[in-house]
């Protein structure tokens, strides 16, 4: 591969805008281009932001090029001129695109909507980089799952997670398409115990003991999680909170700083002038967290649309090989991002994260 990684984008929606951006300000990566099925305002953004586009096939390209769009061709032709593609399209249709993706020789990056058995492989940069490293695929696991996981092991890490149980507070849908779908004036519980966050946490690191029960409620702005945490010995508080602290991508948050609720964070995001109003990390409520005993009880807010786009990065480079040390990867993307440990503190190094290599 070339020194600068040259990465597609298949699929230009809420997760795949958000990972050509980022794409776009890494120095050693390039974005060649993005592919859609669509001829709507989204696609037509990129071409306003100077993205080129590419058509899911031939047919698409002339529909595409019909609405205004100066398609440069179709999929195929952008798979022939990368490394890496990057699948940000909908759930189930990413497993239908691997064997094209193997036809062109490229490596593969899927979201979380695809199962873990498709790749055999579920990414969380700071737990299992280096298993990913040189792989020919690799499925960047969902938002709740992602940071199930980064919690979780952050207590693992600090040898004080004996087992975790769970309750998941998801929104009903992405707020772009809250005008045609989601719910209103109710909530809905998952149809069953554990829900496919917990199993899915255990395909990228199978010790946790974790178990997740999860409902969809009427909101679009980000999912809520509460934990209850078995220790494994007893620790004070504090000692907890610095086990949160040593770990990438959680942020403490106060109630005393008038962050009180999601919306709370969605504002904060837009006043410190993130992209979109992104939140890349765990926001985790510092003094809502409680430990009685062996019990740990705490609770954080998680940005559905954003929260994985960093390891989307991480995973390009773990494939590419380019990039062999996971922390230096998580310093690059996050400091390409403005990642924080703490929103409203002056910007901390962050190079002093710790993120585990060893995971097999």
């Amino acid at each position: 591969m070339s020194q600068r990684t040259r990465i597609a984008v298949n699929g230009y929606g809420v997760i795949g805008k958000r990972v050509a951006d980022t794409v776009g300000i890494q120095s050693d990566m390039e974005l060649v281009g993005v592919s859609d099925v669509a001829a709507d305002y989204r696609i037509k953004t990129a071409v306003t932001l100077g993205i080129p586009v590419y058509a899911s096939d031939a047919q698409t390209a002339a529909g595409m090029r019909a609405a205004g769009i100066p398609a440069a061709g179709a999929l195929e032709e952008l798979l022939d001129t990368v490394d890496i593609v990057v699948d940000c399209t909908p759930s189930g249709v990413g497993a239908e695109n691997l064997d094209l993706y193997r036809k062109h020789g490229v490596k593969a990056i899927f979201q979380g909507g695809e199962k873990h058995e498709l790749t055999g492989h579920s990414f969380v940069a700071h737990t299992n980089y280096a298993t990913a490293l040189g792989r020919d695929s690799t499925r960047v696991v969902s938002c709740n799952t992602t940071a199930t996981v980064r919690t979780l092991t952050a207590l693992k890490d600090a040898g004080l997670l004996a087992k975790a149980r769970g309750v998941l507070i998801r929104r009903a849908t992405d707020p772009w398409e809250s005008d045609h779908s989601g719910i209103m004036n109710t909530i809905v519980p998952e149809g069953r115990i554990p829900s496919h966050q917990g199993p899915d946490a255990q395909s990228v690191d199978p010790e946790l003991d974790v178990i997740t029960m999860a409902a969809k409620g009427s909101h679009t702005q980000n999912h809520m999680h509460y934990w209850t945490v078995q220790l494994t010995r007893t620790a004070d508080r504090e000692e907890v909170l610095e086990a949160l602290r040593a770990t990438p991508r959680i942020a403490l948050v106060r109630r005393a700083d008038g962050i009180v609720a999601l919306n709370s964070t969605v504002e904060l995001m837009r006043d410190l002038g993130r992209p979109r109003g992104d939140m890349y990390e765990v926001a985790l409520w510092e003094d809502i967290l409680t430990v009685e005993g062996l019990e740990l009880f705490y609770t954080y807010t998680v940005d559905n649309q954003a929260v994985v786009i960093p390891e989307n990065i991480d995973a390009i480079r773990a494939l590419a090989g380019t990039t062999t040390d996971a922390i230096e990867s998580t310093r690059r993307t996050d400091e390409s991002l403005g990642i924080r440990q703490d929103f409203l503190s002056a910007p901390e190094r962050i190079d002093e994260a710790t993120p585990r290599t060893d995971r097999q």
